[in-house]
């Protein structure tokens, strides 16, 4: 055999090599929109962020982890066949159990919780991990639509979060819920501060001055109580063609892209995606948010 053919052999190895090997896309950018209380619109900003991400180019997939609760799917007006649960415990893949919704946002139902992921084998565990990693190549940012207040299942997505966006508005109550709200994320263990960026979105305001004062009294309480740092990504303003988008069944990005809460959307998008911003992000991707909640529920398991 002549040089010219082992170099065509190892040429074609090589090749070979490189497609079962592709080079490691970047990994999805994890952020988690939460709330101290309910009804405060915390899953209309996870649906209107996704319309504005995509707008900008961005593959979109939101995350309902609002168990027992199906705000995302009745805003987005979509019923899914399957949902997490069909995942972890009926061994569908990660691509049956997405549901596309409008302008192409992926859209995963979190069914009735992740429940029980203690008593599952290692095996199955990675099997489930090798799934949601395959999120990393079909996204660019998720969106994890927790539920609102203070419980274990909620708590345990914002620990694995290195991106965390708390929603409140200007009432009294929603303030001090979402300081009860971070002392718990603050103190729970596997909670880490370096590791995380939290935000504040002032949303049902009159004016930008009340969004700013609402951040200003969480944040002085925040900061001298718990030394945790928070910082403001703006403020959603009462507006007539938000709720008219919300009784129908559509974001206000897509029926008012002009309105003056869709252009809010449009400024914290903006801002999320701000290049210095995103350099100082760690991204952690799907596979390793979830083995954060594994490894949690191991222990205490």
């Amino acid at each position: 055999m002549g040089k010219g053919c082992i170099y065509m052999d190892q040429a074609e190895q090589l090749r070979n090599v490189i497609k079962m090997n592709p080079m490691p896309r970047p990994l999805a950018r994890v952020i988690t929109v939460t709330s101290g209380k309910g009804g405060v619109g915390k899953s209309n900003t996870s649906i209107n962020l996704a319309c504005q991400f995509k707008k900008m180019g961005q593959r979109v997939i939101i995350l309902d982890a609002d168990f027992g609760l199906a705000n995302i799917e009745i805003m987005f007006g979509t019923v899914p066949k399957h949902n997490l649960c069909d995942l972890i415990y009926q061994g569908k893949s990660i691509t049956d159990i997405i549901t596309w919704g409008p302008m192409d946002i992926g859209f995963i139902s979190g069914g009735s919780g992740i429940t029980g992921l203690s008593n599952l084998s290692r095996d199955y565990l990675n099997y489930i991990i090798q799934n949601l990693a395959r999120l990393d190549a079909i996204a660019d940012i998720i969106i994890i639509d927790t539920g609102a207040g203070i419980s274990d299942a909620v708590l345990d997505f914002l620990v694995a979060s290195g991106e965390i966006l708390v929603v409140a508005t200007p009432e009294p109550t929603s303030i001090t819920d979402s300081y009860s709200l971070l002392k718990a994320l603050n103190s729970h263990p596997r909670f880490s501060r370096e590791d995380s960026k939290i935000k504040v979105i002032a949303n049902k305001v009159g004016s930008i001055e009340e969004g700013e004062v609402m951040y200003n009294k969480l944040n002085s309480v925040v900061s001298r109580y718990l030394k945790l740092p928070v910082s403001y990504l703006g403020a959603i303003p009462q507006d007539s063609h938000l709720e008219n988008a919300v009784m129908q069944q559509m974001p206000v990005s897509m029926q008012s892209p002009n309105s003056k809460s869709a252009k809010a959307f449009e400024r914290m998008a903006y801002t999320l995606m701000d290049k210095e911003y995103d350099k100082s992000l760690s991204k952690r991707g799907m596979a390793a948010f979830f083995s954060h909640i594994v490894a949690g529920n191991k222990k205490m398991g």
